[in-house]
């Protein structure tokens, strides 16, 4: 009784047939066909998944890099800074020597801020508004004479 509620094999598709017709009869697809289209299934979700974990990882690595990159920046001018204050920091320190001398103190306050020492008399020079400081009788450098018989005649006859 059971062999005659089997169904027989359904017949080799013709090639221009189209896919659809035999499920669209009454007859059913055969299992091995059930079970590759199954696997075709499987397989595809198994790609896309891994794309999308491989897509994942790819934009992970490349957001670590770029913040990377700005610590490396943060962290170079955070160098720059420190070697500036490092130089600030020495050229503080010789001041500090330099003024650990009591004369310069002294000469400082003299010159800058004009005190004198107990007993000391200041004397303060003061010229006139329309006068103009006295400059050297000699200038700094001489001119240039304009060529040699130009020297020698400027000597004879000044």
């Amino acid at each position: 009784m059971q062999e005659s509620k089997r169904k027989p094999p359904s017949p080799a598709r013709a090639a221009n047939s189209r896919p659809y017709i035999t499920s669209a009869v009454g007859m059913e697809d055969t299992v091995g066909r059930m079970r590759a289209r199954r696997s075709s299934l499987f397989t595809r979700t198994v790609i896309w998944v891994t794309g999308v974990i491989c897509l994942a990882f790819l934009l992970g690595s490349l957001a670590q890099a770029w913040t990377n990159s700005q610590l490396a920046q943060k962290v170079q001018q955070a160098q720059q800074q420190t070697q500036q204050l490092q130089a600030y920091h020495d050229h503080l320190a010789q001041l500090q020597q330099h003024y650990a001398n009591s004369f310069e103190i002294e000469k400082e306050a003299r010159e800058q801020f004009g005190y004198v020492r107990a007993g000391e008399h200041p004397v303060v020079i003061i010229s006139a508004p329309d006068q103009q400081p006295q400059r050297s009788t000699h200038p700094a450098n001489p001119p240039a004479p304009q060529n040699f018989w130009q020297a020698w005649w400027n000597i004879f006859f000044g």
